[in-house]
């Protein structure tokens, strides 16, 4: 990493940071215009968006990766304050291997190990996304299939993975002839 690249960068964040601290003060109408995205959590947005940004600006994919934890989790917490259902915990925590994922995706969409970066990522998501509806239907969140949810979700989740290793085992064996 280029370390001049990387002090303009946050030479940059930190003035444009400072402006709006300055306009926040100066401009009631730029104040009314973002409180509703700089009170927590909604504010992690921001954290979120600025960090994905600084690494663009400094050349880095990689940093997509807490960009979307940071996001993903603002996420969770807009969703628990503004249904006040802040039970769902026990089962929300599962969305954040998915959040990963999504910024190992992204890392590869921006040019870093492309194809083996989304391919891991997707895993990730398919993972969260399972554990997700597990344990919200062990938790009560997932209505949906009724009493029978958990089984029919560990069904679909060992298919799943049967139907993995199965594409594994055949493309090592195409490979190879």
């Amino acid at each position: 990493m280029n370390r001049g690249r990387i002090q303009l960068a946050l030479g940059v964040v930190l003035i444009l940071i400072g402006g709006g601290f300055l306009l926040n003060q100066t401009m009631p109408a730029f104040r009314d215009f973002f409180a509703p995205y700089i009170k927590f959590p909604g504010s992690l947005f921001l954290v979120g968006a600025a960090i994905f940004i600084f690494g663009l600006v400094v050349g880095t994919p990689s940093f997509a990766i807490p960009a979307a934890i940071v996001a993903g989790i603002g996420g969770i917490l807009y969703y628990q304050q503004a249904t006040n259902r802040y039970d769902t915990w026990s089962y929300m925590w599962t969305l954040i291997p998915g959040f990963i994922g999504l910024g190992i995706a992204v890392q590869g969409l921006l040019g870093e190990s492309a194809a083996y970066n989304l391919k891991r990522g997707l895993n990730l998501m398919v993972v969260s996304a399972v554990l997700f509806l597990v344990f919200a239907a062990i938790f009560g969140g997932l209505n949906l299939l009724g009493e029978f949810a958990p089984a029919i979700v560990l069904i679909l989740l060992g298919v799943w993975v049967l139907g993995s290793g199965i594409y594994r085992s055949y493309s090592k064996r195409r490979a190879q002839e």
